[in-house]
């Protein structure tokens, strides 16, 4: 067990158990601890400009594009590993073996995965994590948390961090220099390309905070739905139904042809907000 798993898990202990009691001062239902999250909203944005965005500028400044790219895809393609447990996971399984496939093609021909030539070949990347498998599986994304260091969560998000760490190929390293090397270059690597996406943040919110907040809520719960989420019902308690997938796979193939493609959540504004709240990861 590393110290990140170890760490993480008992974070994830004490802002669940805070989570569940509540704060009487939040105004957002969705966000019972808003008081203390925001404190830790605070500790992290102080972190930040102190340490890791001072790092990730020189990182940009000295090693030239071609190079990042590279230490970008040696990544994604560890990460692919896990996105295909999470596929299989969700009976997903055309997607499983094309995230398989995608390992076998970047770690050969990619060299390590330095270069990503399994999408050249057709091969699409796709992005599932335990969060989105358990709520696959119906379970609730619970009360918003503001994680130290890692940003935005919730307790169901919390508990896929834990299983994502538990498994991650690169935390698992039993040579603790190598280890802790590939973690620090992976994390100064991601908030390295948030250097310019931040500005949205800063030009478009009045209050960080909470369009952080709001933002990671709405693409996660899109990206449990497959972007497709339910409606959100809004005038009663009645709780929205839990995401089914398959059936709406097979509706959505229905429908395909009659209707325009939606535009990507990639380019959205709430994903450059989310990602670059998790600037940290």
């Amino acid at each position: 067990m590393t110290i990140t798993y170890s760490l993480l898990a008992r974070v994830a202990s004490i802002v669940s158990i805070l989570a569940l009691t509540g704060c009487a001062t939040a105004t957002d239902p969705r966000d019972p601890l808003e008081p203390i999250n925001r404190g830790i909203y605070r500790f992290n944005d102080t972190v930040d400009k102190a340490v890791m965005k001072p790092v990730a500028q020189g990182y940009k400044a000295v090693l030239p594009s071609p190079v990042r790219t590279g230490v970008t895809n040696f990544f994604a393609n560890i990460d692919d590993l896990l996105i295909a447990l999470n596929n299989l996971l969700q009976f997903k399984l055309d997607k499983a073996v094309s995230d398989i496939s995608r390992v076998a093609f970047n770690t050969t021909f990619g060299i390590a995965g330095i270069f990503d030539v399994a999408t050249s070949f057709g091969l699409e990347k796709h992005n599932e994590d335990f969060g989105q498998t358990l709520g696959y599986w119906g379970v609730g994304d619970g009360p918003f948390l503001m994680l130290p260091l890692l940003g935005p969560s919730n307790v169901r998000d919390t508990a896929g961090l834990v299983a994502y760490y538990r498994l991650d190929p690169v935390t698992n390293l039993d040579h603790v220099p190598t280890r802790n090397s590939l973690a620090a270059l992976r994390v100064v690597d991601h908030r390295a390309r948030l250097l310019d996406a931040e500005k949205v943040l800063d030009e478009a919110a009045l209050d960080p905070y909470t369009f952080l907040r709001d933002a990671y809520i709405q693409h996660r719960r899109s990206e449990v739905y497959d972007g497709n989420p339910p409606r959100e019902n809004l005038l009663d308690d009645e709780p929205a139904p839990q995401p089914d997938k398959r059936s709406e796979a097979d509706e959505s193939s229905k429908n395909e042809a009659a209707a325009p493609a939606a535009p990507s959540s990639e380019t959205s504004v709430p994903v450059v907000a989310d990602g670059l709240a998790r600037g940290q990861e």
